[in-house]
């Protein structure tokens, strides 16, 4: 009895592995669809058409056109790739911020450790769009102020998880043990501390994505982001804005549905990563 229980539960593991593993790999392929459908469609798709403006989905134009008689899918998806380009820099950015102020937190002393504690404290009572409006807008807009802002505000909750695994790092035997053989700090940082930080760079990576996307996409809403030349997201549901009472609900509705399908999709994705990634949750 205990022993087909013990297999059932082993299946019941598996399964759920197994199903984490095909969602995961469906979720990749997503995204890689839409950054190759960003690159394959023509300039010529988002061009000017007068004589096919304000035209409602259909057959040859799934998602619509708009005003100018531009096709909405083919908008959408260069809008999309451009959100997860900008998107995916930032978060590397800040990632790598992260990681160096999570280390410098848990290795440097009370004096950097508390320094760094405050720094994280201070970015965190301040609301994220309110301090990436300020920094985009002192730093002009556009694609660099965009990424500058959210790779200096989307820093300090991974530092703080990544100080916590530097420190229960440190306190390991084997640490211990460069250190009675005369191993400097920076050697034990290399050789033992960071290699355990890979998992957490890709998995925070991943979780830091839906946010930068988000939060790119409304400072460009705002009219503080991106250029309006750009097909971007937050562009064109600013636009669609003053044609949503004439009964064009298209124009807003799938863009705004694509862009949480891809930011669901990189949080699923994350989470997936996090579970296969970690072996306690791996178990569960």
């Amino acid at each position: 009895m205990e022993l087909s229980h013990g297999i059932t539960k082993q299946k019941a593991r598996f399964n759920r592995r197994q199903k984490t593993i095909i969602t995961t790999i469906f979720a990749a392929i997503l995204l890689i669809s839409i950054v190759l459908g960003g690159f394959l469609i023509d300039n010529e798709r988002i061009a000017s058409n007068l004589e096919a403006r304000n035209l409602a989905p259909s057959l040859k134009y799934p998602f619509g056109t708009d005003w100018l008689g531009r096709d909405m899918l083919a908008r959408t998806v260069k809008g999309l790739t451009l959100s997860l380009g900008v998107g995916m820099l930032a978060s590397i950015i800040s990632v790598l911020i992260a990681l160096t102020m999570g280390m410098l937190a848990a290795t440097k002393g009370r004096a950097v450790d508390s320094f760094i504690s405050w720094l994280v404290d201070l970015f965190l009572s301040v609301p994220h769009i309110v301090t990436l409006i300020l920094i985009a807008f002192s730093l002009g807009g556009g694609k660099r102020g965009v990424i500058i802002g959210v790779a200096l505000t989307h820093w300090p909750s991974l530092t703080r998880v990544i100080r916590a695994e530097v420190m229960q790092v440190r306190s390991a035997e084997f640490v211990g043990v460069s250190r009675e053989f005369g191993k400097s700090r920076w050697w034990i940082a290399l050789r033992h501390i960071l290699p355990h930080l890979v998992p957490q760079f890709f998995v925070g990576l991943v979780l830091l994505f839906p946010h930068a996307v988000l939060h790119e996409a409304a400072i460009t809403f705002l009219g503080f982001g991106l250029s309006p030349h750009q097909p971007a997201i937050g562009i064109i549901l600013s636009e669609s804005m003053a044609y949503l009472s004439t009964g064009m609900w298209w124009l807003a509705f799938f863009p705004g549905l694509g862009l949480l399908i891809m930011v669901r999709t990189f949080d699923i994705l994350g989470d997936n990563l996090h579970m296969l990634i970690d072996p306690h949750r791996g178990h569960e």
